[in-house]
């Protein structure tokens, strides 16, 4: 292994970054060998609202994963969240050029670029273009129209947009800690490049990612995004319940919410008495064990309420063949599969990371999965030869500080994982 080979992801998360340094073996599998986790503060709902802490907190992590790995860290692929995640649908429309009106990879890259010509405020930036099908002529569905004969192509694309500064706050943070910023991606997308099986894509999926102060939401169906949207609650709005209901600290609360919470209140003894220490150094109360998990199941059920909308939005459960995937800390609440069945009607199980090897059970945990999926892409954008497929467009401008080779070099592998998931 070269020293070239090792690639690296960074997720900035409210309470925590993590970063893992990574290889790609022969097999197309990710070999861990390296993680690094620190306690962040910098960051509110996914933006960075004190760079100092922020910059901390990635030198930590960085320096951690780069000591147990036994290589320098110089670039990441990062992620970006938070409720200023905006998403719309276009569609676009072209003559098929050439005398024999076959369709080339050519007219395929114009047809998206048509799709993507969409007014977009002066403040805020194109992430992602995700080509979800095309229409030759009258015939619609087509997945890859390359090689087939028309006269007018048509292609429906999903985009992602940001706010301008949000995206540049974090790049530069990361940039403060000696690090380059070699891609950036949308962290639902990261969560399910690292735990969507492909007949999941395919049959229809909602990727659920319960973060700390947000919940991303990412929905496939026919192998292709359908819907991305950001909800502005996670894990700390249970915990801040939990502190003010039960009048403790939030420190005691995230622990009794880690020792005895459950999402469904019914499932727990109602005679079972937790302590719970307060304020002032006074004697602990004992409160019903039932009690702690209505304020869970309250809050958890809020937000799955908020993820429903989403699925509506899309089409309803019948788009959704393959059910609910959930990731993220907020999904090792326990009992949180059983309740998200029941809000949803659907089967539901809780992601862990696929495709790695090497130190893999420590990040096995759902929360590991974004930045699992983020390490993947800065695998695969080492390798732009490769098939390119037709699946997946990213688009960063030079205000972002991706340079064009790089962004040519992204949008290939990223076209090619999704070819993979139809």
């Amino acid at each position: 292994m070269v020293e070239t080979d090792v690639v690296a992801g960074l997720d900035l998360g409210t309470t925590k970054s993590r970063v893992i340094v990574a290889a790609r073996e022969l097999s197309g599998q990710l070999k861990i060998i390296g993680v690094g986790v620190s306690p962040s503060g910098g960051l509110r709902k996914g933006v960075v609202v004190d760079v100092e802490r922020t910059v901390q907190s990635i030198t930590s992590a960085i320096e951690e994963a780069s000591v147990m790995s036994g290589f320098p860290i110089r670039s990441v692929c990062t992620g970006v969240a938070g409720d200023h995640i905006r998403s719309l649908d276009s569609r676009g429309a072209i003559a098929v050029a050439g005398q024999e009106q076959e369709i080339t990879a050519m007219d395929r890259e114009r047809v998206v670029l048509a799709a993507r010509t969409v007014a977009i405020p002066f403040d805020r930036e194109v992430l992602h273009v995700t080509p979800q099908e095309f229409a030759v002529d009258e015939l619609e569905g087509i997945r890859d129209p390359i090689g087939m004969t028309g006269v007018r192509l048509e292609a429906s694309v999903h985009i992602v947009t940001a706010a301008v500064t949000s995206v540049q706050n974090i790049c530069r943070s990361v940039q403060r800690a000696g690090i380059e910023v070699n891609h950036v991606m949308l962290e639902s997308l990261a969560c399910a490049r690292a735990t969507l099986k492909p007949d999941e894509s395919e049959l229809g999926v909602c990727v659920v990612n319960i973060g700390g102060s947000t919940t991303d939401v990412a929905i496939f169906s026919k192998g292709s995004v359908r819907r991305t949207a950001v909800i502005g609650m996670g894990g700390q709005s249970v915990t801040n319940d939990m502190a003010i209901c039960l009048r403790t600290s939030w420190p005691t609360a995230e622990q009794l919410k880690l020792t005895y919470g459950s999402a469904m209140a019914e499932a727990v003894d109602a005679e079972a008495l937790i302590p719970v220490p307060s304020f002032a150094s006074r004697e602990p109360e004992f409160v019903s064990q039932r009690e702690v998990a209505q304020i869970i199941e309250a809050r958890m059920e809020e937000i799955l309420l908020e993820v429903e909308k989403q699925i509506q939005a899309c089409g309803g459960a019948a788009l959704l063949g393959a059910g609910v995937v959930l990731t993220g800390g907020g999904a090792q609440v326990p009992r949180c599969t059983e309740l998200a069945e029941s809000a949803f009607g659907l089967p539901v199980r809780v992601g862990g990371t696929l495709g790695v090897t090497g130190l893999s059970d420590k990040v096995a945990s759902p929360e590991f999965c974004t930045v699992v999926g983020l390490a993947h892409l800065a695998a695969d954008s080492l390798h732009p030869d490769q098939d390119e497929g037709a699946r997946f467009a990213v688009r960063r401008s030079s205000r972002l500080m991706m340079s064009d080779s790089r962004l040519e070099t992204v949008t290939g592998r990223m076209k090619e994982w999704f070819q993979t998931l139809m």
